[in-house]
Order: structure tokens, then sequence, then C-alpha cells
């Protein structure tokens, strides 16, 4: 990674900001000091999943939406209570 001092990199800003456009990074450097670094963002744009991936991979059962058998549900309750 290239060190630039910040005199260089304000008299010449674009020419900095077209390299980091290309893929190069660099910092910045103020009486050998680093204070800061200069880098491309990385993208980030994800792809809508296709309609249907999973299509026939698995079933829903009609019942699905039924309210629990209090068996099972008197478990959670207890399972999960707030003292």
């Amino acid at each position: 990674m290239q060190k630039v001092s910040i005199d260089e990199f304000r008299q010449y800003p674009l020419k900095y900001l077209n390299q980091v456009e290309a893929g190069e990074s660099f910092i910045i450097i103020q009486a050998d000091k680093e204070i800061a670094e200069l880098k491309p963002i990385q993208s980030h744009n994800k792809q809508l999943r296709p309609f249907g991936l999973c299509a026939g991979e698995f079933t829903v059962p009609n019942d699905f939406d039924e309210p629990l058998l209090d068996e099972l549900l008197n478990t959670f309750e207890d399972r999960f209570k707030l003292y």
C-alpha cells in the first residue's frame, strides 16, 4: 500500500481518487504519522433470490396454522416462564 503525504493528496486529489476507483489503496500521512486510509468501497450489491428457489423441496401441512396442543403449549410456557 502506497503512502502519500497530505500535501501531495491536496495537490492532486483527482489523481489519487481515480487510482482508488481503479482498485488501489493509499495511506495518507502528515508529519510522518498515518492519519487516514483511502481505499475503494467494497460493493455489496446483493441480487434477489429467484422466486421459487426451493419449489418442491418441502410441503407445508394443511394444519400448520392450527393452535398447538395444550400439552405442547404448556411445555413451552413452563420452559420460558419469567420469574
